[in-house]
């Protein structure tokens, strides 16, 4: 065997060629998949694109590496189901760009966190994470509140996402600075708008405590609140656990 291997490498031609044949295989195994996505992937009616101010939240999350210590991803084995809830399924992450499944657990899966805390033990958490976890070796993001969140790219933001299969309409994307302001904003003009677009159970509250103003806080805790709750479709699934 070693002796074919030999005389393969000092043959450049049957070389190149004997790497294009092994390369076409592992590319076919990845790609024939693919032709069967549409059987594989499971139906979510309900299934609700994040808002602006929730993408624009998550953006935030990925700039601060924060999926490198955190993985969005419960597998079907019994303990993390026990401890994190119903494994993920693929239509939960249909429009995620890029995807955040990661495998790295440095802290919790946070992939049903959505709900899981409030408001205010978030913003505490991430400013200080001692302050709630004592153990934690989270860093300290207290910058997010003092920063006011940029708005004004939003609807390109929307429309890049449009671009790759996410449905906004052009309402929304018109809409996107008025509705990120009005979902932190409850008591403005802007926020009947938010629930409109996106629906009736679409939080808008002031997710950083201090009305008036939008912060990077009230963007990063609103996408953090949705983890989870963009579908109903994993808590209908019977699960099966291994």
């Amino acid at each position: 065997m070693f002796g074919f291997h030999y005389k393969l490498e000092r043959n450049a031609i049957g070389f190149t060629l004997a790497v294009i044949a092994m390369a076409s295989i592992g590319g076919f195994v990845e790609i024939a998949p693919l032709f069967t996505i549409d059987e594989t992937v499971e139906a979510a009616p309900d299934m609700r694109v994040y808002t602006p101010l929730e993408l624009a939240g998550r953006n935030i999350y990925i700039r601060e590496g924060c999926y490198a210590c955190h993985s969005q991803m419960i597998r079907t084995l019994r303990d993390e189901v026990e401890r994190y809830g119903p494994y993920s399924l693929a239509v939960e992450s249909k429009y995620d760009h890029p995807m955040l499944w990661g495998s790295k657990r440095t802290g919790p899966d946070i992939a049903r966190l959505g709900g899981k805390y409030s408001d205010q033990w978030h913003v505490a958490h991430l400013i200080n994470p001692r302050d709630v976890v004592a153990e934690s070796k989270m860093p300290n993001y207290g910058w997010l509140m003092r920063d006011t969140l940029r708005v004004d790219d939003l609807g390109l933001h929307l429309k890049a996402m449009r671009k790759v299969g996410v449905p906004y309409t052009d309402a929304q994307i018109a809409n996107a600075t008025k509705d990120a302001i009005g979902q932190a904003s409850p008591d403005s003009d802007a926020a009947a708008g938010v629930s409109e677009r996106y629906g009736e159970a679409t939080n808008v509250r002031a997710f950083d405590g201090v009305p008036g103003t939008v912060t990077e806080m009230d963007a990063v805790v609103a996408y953090l609140q949705i983890l989870g709750r963009l579908t109903d479709a994993a808590h209908k699934t019977p699960m099966k656990t291994e």
